[in-house]
């Protein structure tokens, strides 16, 4: 199927489940809601709006369904009936069969299920856009059982990836060409991120390594769990890590049953988003409720549990350091400050006018502080941002697609966990700290230490380099240098000196002007 094939059977599954009626009946204006009714004839669309919707993104495939999972976490942009529907695409994907899951796992490692696990369960537990996991349990290095996960690829998942890709490049193409704002967006490079993500998505080994990294980063922050990888059993289409259990995220009436703190559950998402991003530069880019739940068990109560690492994002330390001096600015509202780092990140033209920049973006922010979550329409404000974007040429910058996708994420998640959190509130104190640490005193200590190994094996070099440099130059060529700075220097010393002289004269001339005004004067 090529690409114009894809696009016309995308058409036909718009058209077959009725989005093209979902879309006109959403305006107010009576003759599209006349031209939706018009369009209905003849088509069966008795069925939900919200349950079309969602069996037209799994019948599109797994990038449309991850689409409507970002969807789902917006309950502030959806209605509720459609919120519901999309929120079955994080994890109650249609599964595969068990017994292809079976033969996945067979071919990967040569041997028989029934050799590698005690015991397998072949209807899966979960089902997601990409793959599917399934529980097992197996004898560990050390002989113990452990109760394991195993998670599968879905069969023939490349192919229709790498043509839905292909379709989307080409749209990001027609955009940049016939888009007024095509190139400032720049929606090839973006294409080319989501290629680059979906891609290391379907590589499981890369995954678990995420899975590892991120274990390691979080471990000394007590705030979340991440399972442990059994690397002698991964392999690019198989994972098999530890189990882990809990209460799912979205369920918050089974979470107040256990006797969970709801607003601390929000705050310490805050904490672990805010800590992955500005500490680690590695963080989860597939924060939606689907892959996140809490521990009940008494070790580890109230711990968040993250599963699903196909997709992290990364950070250089100038983006880190550009972010955080930006949100620390938002949060003092010195919008200011705000103008001048983006025109200093060459994220807008160099000759825009720092006061002009200042009073649009305060135009869009200040109305939102101080608000809770819950009075705060996020979309609104991306919109009233992309419009000021526009007006000043904001160049997008692809690096940072997933980093604004993850905030929708964590935006959504809090919504559903305490309407009343206050964002700005709880991320501000962790980012001043943040920024104390990056320009103070632990910062240069960290860095020293960071380049010690270096500097210890350049002392010992010193000073035969510098011998060598001594025996190098000859001593002409020496005293010729000594004696052009010679030179330089009596010359500094005689424009110094008119300085003073002139300042001496200009002060006598101002003493002379004040005796003659008062001889005149008296």
């Amino acid at each position: 199927m090529n690409r114009f094939a894809r696009a016309a059977y995308i058409v036909w599954i718009a058209l077959r489940y009725g989005l093209d009626e979902l879309v006109l009946t959403s305006f107010e204006h009576p003759g599209l809601r006349l031209v939706a009714r018009m369009a209905s004839l003849g088509r069966d669309l008795s069925a939900p709006r919200g349950q079309r919707l969602r069996e037209a993104l799994q019948k599109l495939g797994p990038i449309f369904v991850k689409f409507g999972q970002v969807l789902s976490t917006r309950r502030d942009l959806l209605p509720a009936d459609v919120a519901d529907e999309l929120a079955l695409l994080q994890d109650r994907v249609p599964p595969f069969p068990g017994e292809q899951a079976v033969a996945t796992i067979e071919r990967a490692f040569g041997q028989p299920v029934d050799t590698l696990f005690t015991s397998f369960d072949r209807t899966p537990v979960a089902s997601a856009s990409i793959a599917q996991v399934h529980f097992a349990t197996m004898l560990d290095r050390n002989g113990r059982e452990r109760e394991v996960a195993v998670k599968v690829l879905r069969p023939g998942m490349l192919k229709v990836i790498d043509q839905d890709l292909a379709l989307i490049r080409m749209m990001a193409g027609w955009v940049e060409r016939l888009a007024p704002d095509g190139r400032r967006l720049k929606p090839r490079e973006v294409a080319a991120e989501f290629d680059k993500y979906l891609h290391d998505e379907l590589d499981l080994v890369r995954e678990a390594a995420s899975a590892a990294q991120l274990r390691r980063n979080m471990a000394g922050l007590d705030l979340v769990l991440i399972p442990e990888m059994f690397w002698d059993m991964i392999r690019p289409e198989v994972l098999v890590m530890e189990r882990m259990k809990g209460i799912p995220i979205g369920q918050i009436e089974r979470l107040r049953d256990a006797g969970l703190d709801i607003p601390k559950l929000a705050r310490d998402g805050v904490t672990i988003f805010f800590t992955q991003v500005f500490r680690d530069g590695f963080f989860h880019a597939d924060m939606h409720p689907g892959n996140i739940m809490v521990s009940v068990e008494p070790a580890t109560f109230g711990r968040y549990v993250s599963l699903d690492f196909g997709i992290v994002g990364t950070l250089t330390q100038v983006d880190k350091e550009y972010l955080a001096q930006n949100f620390a600015a938002f949060f003092r509202r010195d919008y200011k400050r705000v103008a001048e780092l983006h025109i200093e990140s060459g994220w807008v033209p160099p000759d825009t006018r720092v006061d002009e920049l200042e009073a649009g973006i305060r135009s869009v922010c200040e109305p939102y502080f101080d608000r809770p979550l819950k009075e705060i329409s996020l979309g609104m404000v991306l919109l009233r941002l992309f419009q000021i974007s526009r007006r000043f040429n904001v160049v997008i910058q692809p690096q940072l697609v997933l980093l604004q996708k993850t905030l929708l994420n964590v935006e959504g998640l809090g919504r559903q966990l305490d309407p009343d959190l206050d964002l700005w509130a709880t991320a501000k104190p962790f980012l001043e700290k943040w920024m104390h640490e990056q320009i103070g005193p632990r910062r240069l200590w960290r860095e020293l230490k960071e380049q010690s190994p270096y500097y210890a094996k350049m002392l010992p070099d010193l000073p035969r380099l510098l011998h060598g440099y001594l025996q190098q130059r000859p001593l002409d060529d020496l005293r010729a240098d000594l004696a052009e700075l010679v030179r330089q220097q009596r010359h500094t010393n005689r424009l110094l000196q008119k300085i003073v002289y002139g300042g001496i004269g200009f002060l006598l001339g101002l003493v002379v002007m004040q005796v003659v005004v008062r001889v005149r004067l008296f």
